[in-house]
């Protein structure tokens, strides 16, 4: 019974920080300016990305007996604050936008390494969870590529 909470509160834990990177894209949707075409696209499909990903973990949390996290994580709050703010003074241009947006990612990557830690996440769950990094690996990896064009 423990190893099964255990289980319900590490996939919670990538719930909320997907629930963090639906949040912070929509923010940085607000951010971009009316040529940033391109990067509306993509955090539109990063949002329907960790959409998919939420209701994956949710479902086995789900099964698991557990019922499925709909906050996001106290760091993850504490982050968009900061945002808010070094925008005052940085503006919403290009740059500043894809590297609060790459701090992000660093996080959830952050946090799918926790989870992979766990021995209490059974193999099943693990090759989930691994898949999962790999997808987001892939968005952090394509938003640093844009950030560092910026420069």
């Amino acid at each position: 019974m423990q190893a099964t909470l255990e289980t319900i509160e590490i996939l919670n834990d990538l719930v909320q920080i997907n629930n963090d990177r639906i949040d912070g894209y929509e923010k940085a949707l607000q951010e971009l300016k009316q040529e940033d075409n391109d990067l509306k696209a993509l955090f539109s499909s990063m949002i329907s990305e960790s959409h998919e990903i939420r209701l994956a973990l949710g479902t086995e949390v789900n099964a698991l007996g557990g019922d499925m996290e709909t906050s996001t994580t106290t760091s993850g709050k504490i982050y968009r604050a900061w945002m808010d703010i070094k925008a005052v003074f940085t503006g919403h241009d290009r740059h500043t936008v894809l590297a609060n947006c790459e701090r992000g990612e660093d996080a959830a990557q952050k946090a799918y390494d926790s989870a992979l830690e766990e021995e209490e996440l059974p193999a099943y769950l693990r090759e989930m969870v691994s898949e999962q990094k790999q997808t987001l690996r892939r968005s952090h990896d394509k938003i640093k590529e844009l950030r560092d064009a910026t420069k």
